[in-house]
């Protein structure tokens, strides 16, 4: 295994996946901490799709390192450790704890960290990170509901994360190329720092990082990099040709579920909020008993057909906040978790085998929910965003969408790219 890649959510792993695949790695992804005796196919890399953003940090770390285990006992050659490109985090973690604890168990003293993502419009310079031409604190990301990030220096977010010292591999050495950027991370890692924030503004940049830190036991960041990396696997003669499964065709209704408060996913709804039938789970009603969820399964169930059927949690954030107030931040996300489960098992009984699913959260409630223990990655919608389909057990296509990725037209585009 060339790359053994462990993400902290579900559709930060497709993405990542599908990136690699891209390059030319033969990609499999597998869902939540493995079971030791869980057999894969033979890859170039396997990416682990964990549900630990928003836990705990002592359970995120347990997490990761489970899979460390899992990885390195499959020979493993590298480890990438994978987060969301703006960075998704609390000020306590959970980046900061999980690459400590990653970089402890490998025995390694340094590793490197960038969000950035040029294709998706996620840039850092000088060590903060741009969401397009705005900062990531005055970007949509300032009011996520479970990691508001309301401070784009990344050098001073981690550092509040870590026990280790935090440097920055800046724009011009970037610009400079590969030598360059090993020469600051050696001179970086000398000077006792533990984690380097790397510039980058195209992928030119990521390319020459990709290239820099391929020796390194464990690299940290975002698909961009982790595209840096498989393009300096390939000039070394490294990956094999050949890129996306062919995935199977399941002619069942389609059912787009969306738990994400994204900016990006509220415009992609209102895109199709006159063509699809929409049923909208408010919190408060599902706090009140379960008379809001059979409400909602009854009204899908009728309506499932030749037309995507919508489900949709999302909201704006002056309504996030409301329920916030009302019922707690924690509290709300497992009322609305626990609904896209009990909708995903429901729908699947009534034979849908086709979902799209907008959020890191929901899509690893609804994939838990079915069942699917590994994907075979598929053609791709939208940057970072491809079809999958369940390896074993019941037949599945899935798209996993994270929250701000995709344009207005997603779900239209995911419809009309179905195998």
């Amino acid at each position: 295994m060339l790359i053994g890649c462990i993400a902290d959510d579900l559709t930060g792993a497709t993405d990542l996946a599908v990136t690699l695949a891209r390059e030319g790695l033969s990609v499999t992804q597998v869902n939540g901490v493995p079971e030791p005796a869980l057999a894969v196919p033979a890859s170039d890399a396997v990416v682990v799709a964990l549900k630990s953003r928003t836990n705990h940090a002592e359970e995120a770390v347990a997490w990761s390192l489970a899979a460390l285990d899992w990885l390195r006992a499959r020979d493993a050659e590298r480890i990438y450790f994978k987060y969301c490109s703006t960075f998704d985090s609390t000020p306590r973690g959970n980046i900061g704890p999980v690459a400590d604890a990653l970089l402890e168990k490998l025995g390694a003293d340094f590793t490197v960290a960038t969000p950035a993502y040029p294709r998706n419009a996620r840039t850092v310079y000088l060590g903060h990170l741009f969401v397009g031409d705005q900062l990531l604190s005055d970007s949509g990301m300032r009011d996520h509901p479970l990691t508001p990030m309301t401070d784009a220096n990344l050098l001073r977010v981690l550092a509040a994360q870590t026990r280790g010292r935090v440097g920055l591999v800046p724009y011009a050495d970037v610009e400079a190329g590969a030598e360059v950027v090993r020469a600051r991370c050696a001179a970086l890692r000398a000077d006792g720092v533990r984690h380097a924030i790397l510039d980058a503004t195209s992928d030119a940049h990521l390319v020459a990082a990709g290239e820099a830190c391929l020796d390194l036991a464990l690299a940290t960041g975002g698909a961009g990099l982790g595209m840096g990396l498989a393009r300096a696997l390939a000039a070394r003669g490294r990956a094999r040709p050949g890129a996306g499964a062919a995935l199977p065709r399941l002619d069942t209704p389609v059912a787009v579920l969306s738990g994400s408060c994204s900016t990006a996913t509220l415009a992609q709804i209102e895109a199709v909020r006159d063509d699809y039938p929409c049923f909208q789970l408010d919190p408060l009603q599902l706090a009140d008993g379960p008379a809001h969820i059979e409400a909602a399964l009854t009204w899908a169930g009728s309506r499932l057909g030749s037309t995507p059927i919508l489900v949709a949690a999302s909201a704006p954030p002056e309504s996030v906040a409301r329920v916030h107030a009302a019922l707690g931040q924690a509290r709300a996300a497992v009322l609305v978790e626990a609904a896209f489960r009990r909708l995903a098992r429901d729908l699947a009984a009534r034979g849908v085998r086709r979902f799209v699913v907008a959020g890191g959260e929901t899509a690893g409630a609804v994939v838990e929910a079915l069942g699917v223990k590994a994907l075979a990655i598929g053609p791709e919608i939208a940057p970072g965003v491809p079809w999958t389909a369940a390896v074993g057990g019941e037949p599945y296509l899935l798209a996993l969408k994270s929250g701000n990725f995709g344009g207005p037209d997603f779900f239209r585009r995911a419809v009309e790219r179905l195998p």
